[in-house]
């Protein structure tokens, strides 16, 4: 048996986190180690390892996931100013929790390319 992520783990109630958005699909929370004044991770509530093994099956809960992050960077009054929203896919893009997940960032200026 595979070890649960520690995404799973706060899904599952195991692990608290400060939930901002919720719906049927997707969970958003603020990010443990911020890299920016808003940085919120928002996650699947299905398990899926990364983008790169979704399937065709999961394009509505993709477009759940960058709706929701539209609507986070509304409540957090970033929407006009500006606000990034990365993925990582696999190790050598940096992805250390293997439960796909988006990361939206703002509150101040950005650079690119990033790093």
């Amino acid at each position: 048996m595979t070890e649960k992520t520690i995404f799973k783990r706060i899904l599952d109630g195991e692990i608290p986190a400060n939930i901002v958005y919720e719906t049927d699909n997707v969970l958003a929370f603020h990010d443990v180690a911020p890299q920016a004044p808003v940085h919120v991770v928002i996650i699947p509530k299905k398990e899926i390892s990364k983008l790169s093994d979704s399937t065709n099956d999961d394009t509505q809960l993709l477009g759940e996931l960058l709706q929701a992050a539209r609507e986070i960077a509304r409540s957090f009054s970033v929407d006009e100013s500006g606000f990034r929203v990365v993925i990582n896919n696999g190790q050598a893009a940096s992805q250390t929790v293997f439960h796909l997940h988006v990361h939206l960032l703002g509150g101040r200026e950005f650079t690119w390319p990033p790093g």
